[in-house]
């Protein structure tokens, strides 16, 4: 059976004093002495008590709480929450994820429906990671990761998906690769868009022509990548190379390939996307372009921050460096 709420009743009551007095000691405020000062707070710890994010905001205009609202807990949005809780400590702040759950019916526009369920009580200001709509009227700070439409009126942080995705190409290029496929990403993402734009623009500058043939969706999803691997692998005259639009989509594609027999990086070189902590962690390890997402958690929550705080931003658009990391998936041609 679940035990009822402690209330400030209950504390006042165990701790022989009024309500009004358990306020002005959770609120610090003055005229209460030491010693009752640390009875009350003797009872609070014992209680458990905790007030209410809604009667705190309704108090004093602020919660001391930031909403990271993601369309669904997956790799890159759990290596960014590590790095928006690297930037919470000691901050004041507290942090709560509220997540979509990933239901398809709220591919579009969910970040509205969730910021109007947390607006106005429960958080001061919010982080959007990879936010359908950037046009969201909140009326507090928000700040939007990897936006599907790129740099919008919002505060952004995103990752240079343009460069890693030339880097990549790149590498299998210098490897002697000419036949080098490509899963593509979310045709929705802007990040996504620019990471094809990188592939086809190294090919262009190696002097390879580009192949439409040799380009499937994978779509960041790990059963979609499976299949359309399997598609470009079985190809009659199938690539030597695949880059993979994320690292999920990598992984997939390595599996695939073993499945059917082939060696990773000897019949096949695979290289990824992001830098996920699963990359170093397949067999073989997987040569990635490494995105800083944990820093841009990080970015993200220290801006939003800054702006609850009324404080000026330096910079409201802020795009971080890829590099490439090379491990064991990659192999000359």
């Amino acid at each position: 059976m679940q035990q009822p709420r402690v209330t400030i009743r209950d504390v006042a009551e165990q701790a022989g004093v009024s309500v009004a007095t358990v306020s002005k000691v959770i609120n610090q405020r003055y005229g209460v002495s030491v010693d009752t000062t640390a009875r009350v707070q003797a009872v609070i710890d014992e209680l458990g008590y905790e007030a209410s994010l809604v009667a705190q905001s309704l108090r004093n205009h602020r919660t001391n709480v930031i909403g990271i609202l993601v369309a669904d807990l997956e790799p890159f949005s759990t290596e960014l929450l590590k790095g928006a809780a690297d930037a919470i400590r000691g901050s004041g702040f507290e942090l709560v994820v509220y997540s979509a759950g990933g239901r398809t019916g709220d591919v579009v526009g969910w970040e509205r429906r969730y910021l109007s369920r947390l607006s106005g009580t429960l958080v001061d200001g919010a982080v959007l990671v990879t936010p359908t709509v950037v046009d969201v009227n909140y009326g507090a700070p928000v700040v939007a990761v990897d936006p599907h439409t790129g740099s919008s009126g919002f505060p952004t942080v995103d990752a240079d998906s343009l460069r890693g995705a030339r880097l990549a190409t790149e590498h299998l290029l210098d490897l002697g690769h000419r036949r080098i496929a490509m899963l593509t990403g979310r045709k929705d993402l802007e990040s996504a868009k620019l990471r094809e734009q990188g592939y086809r623009e190294a090919l262009a500058a190696a002097g390879v022509p580009f192949q439409e043939s040799l380009v499937r969706v994978g779509g960041y999803d790990a059963e979609l990548s499976a299949l359309a691997a399997h598609e470009l692998l079985t190809l009659p005259h199938r690539p030597t190379a695949v880059f993979a639009a994320n690292d999920v989509t990598a992984i997939a594609t390595i599996e695939v390939a073993q499945g059917l027999g082939l060696r990773v990086p000897e019949d096949l070189s695979v290289v990824g996307f992001d830098n996920i902590p699963e990359s170093a962690l397949c067999t073989p390890q997987l040569s990635t372009v490494n995105q800083p997402i944990r820093t841009m958690g990080e970015h993200a929550v220290e801006m939003l921050i800054r702006l609850i705080r009324g404080e000026p931003v330096e910079r409201t658009h802020v795009t971080l460096a890829t590099e490439l990391v090379v491990r064991g998936s990659t192999a000359p041609a």
